[in-house]
C-alpha cells in the first residue's frame, strides 16, 4: 500500500534523483522537482533550490509531505547546511525523509554521516539509503568515465578490492518504495549489486561489451588524492582517496539483498547496465 501526498526530490537532475522522480511521476505520485536550475521533470513541479541558499528553501518545501535528500556534492560537512533546513522541513509538515549517503559511511561517520545520525529524532518516518559505487561513474560524465572514454583508463587506489557495484536505477527504486510504501520501515539500508567486482574486472568487461580496450590503472593513494585535489577541495579528495583505500583492504566486498527485497526484482548487473547504456 503507498501513501498519498507530495514529494520533494532534492537534486532532481542527478544520478539518482532525476531517476528518482520520474519513476515517482510515472507511478502518478506528485513531485516537486528541486534543483539550481529547476530544469524540468516530465510530470514535475520544477523548484529553484540551492542548498547555499536558504531564500530557496521556504517556497520547495510548501506543500511537501516527503522529501529525497541529496547532500550537497562536495561539501565534506553537508550537516552545517541540511540540518538547518531538514528542521525547517519538519516545522513546515515534512513527515518521511529519505537520505542518499553512503555503503562506505555509516551513520555518525564522515561528511554526510553525521546528517544520517540526526535523521531519526527529526522525522517521524525516515530511512537511509547507503548505496554501493554507481555503476553509472563508468558511463555518464563522472571522471571515471571521462577517463575511459579519453584515455582507455580507469585509474584508482582501489588495487584488486571489489565493489558491488549498483545501478542508479536501482537506487531509485528502492527510494520510491522508502517514500512512498506505507509500510516502509524505519532503516539503514545498504545497495548493492548482486556481484562484486574489482576495477580489473570492470575494465575487462567493458571491453569485452564495447570492443574498445580499456585498462585499470592502479594509483597509491598519495597519487589519488593528489589527482583529485584538482577536481574537488583538498579535505573531500583526501576522503575520497581514503575511499579507495577502503575497497584495497575489502571494505566493500559485500553484496546485499536489498533491492530484490523491496523491489521485488533482482539488481541489474554490471554487464547488462553497460549493454544496455551502449545500445
Amino acid at each position: 500500500m503507498t501513501v498519498t501526498g507530495t514529494t520533494l526530490v532534492i537534486g532532481a537532475t542527478g544520478t539518482t534523483g532525476s531517476r528518482t522522480a520520474a519513476q515517482l511521476t510515472a507511478a502518478g505520485h506528485r513531485v516537486k522537482a528541486a534543483s539550481r536550475r529547476a530544469t524540468p521533470v516530465p510530470g514535475a513541479e520544477p523548484v529553484p533550490f540551492d542548498w547555499y541558499d536558504p531564500a530557496t528553501h521556504a517556497a520547495a518545501l510548501d506543500g511537501a509531505d516527503r522529501v529525497y535528500l541529496l547532500p550537497p556534492l562536495g561539501d565534506a560537512d553537508p550537516a552545517a547546511v541540511m540540518l538547518p533546513f531538514l528542521r525547517q522541513a519538519r516545522t513546515a509538515g515534512v513527515h518521511r525523509a529519505v537520505l542518499l549517503s553512503s555503503s562506505a559511511i555509516p551513520a555518525g561517520g564522515p561528511a554526510v554521516g553525521a546528517v544520517h545520525r540526526a535523521l531519526p529524532d527529526l522525522f517521524e518516518q525516515w530511512a537511509v539509503l547507503r548505496p554501493s559505487w554507481f555503476m553509472q561513474n563508468f558511463t555518464g560524465t563522472h571522471a571515471h568515465a571521462v577517463s575511459i572514454r579519453e584515455d582507455g583508463v580507469i585509474r584508482t587506489a582501489t588495487g584488486t578490492g571489489r565493489v558491488g557495484f549498483v545501478d542508479a536505477e536501482d537506487i531509485a527504486a528502492v527510494a520510491v518504495h522508502a517514500l512512498t510504501d506505507e509500510h516502509a520501515p524505519d532503516t539503514d539500508l545498504v545497495l548493492t549489486g548482486p556481484e562484486a567486482l574489482s576495477h580489473d574486472d570492470i575494465a575487462a568487461t567493458i571491453t569485452e561489451v564495447t570492443g574498445r580496450p580499456v585498462d585499470h590503472l592502479r594509483l597509491t593513494y598519495e597519487q589519488m588524492r593528489d589527482r583529485l585535489t584538482a577536481q574537488v577541495p583538498a579535505e573531500f579528495a583526501a576522503m575520497l582517496a581514503g575511499m579507495d583505500l577502503a575497497i584495497a583492504e575489502g571494505a566493500e566486498d559485500r553484496v546485499t539483498d536489498t533491492v530484490q527485497r523491496l523491489t521485488g526484482r533482482p539488481a541489474r548487473t554490471f554487464r547488462a547496465h553497460l549493454e544496455r547504456e551502449t545500445r
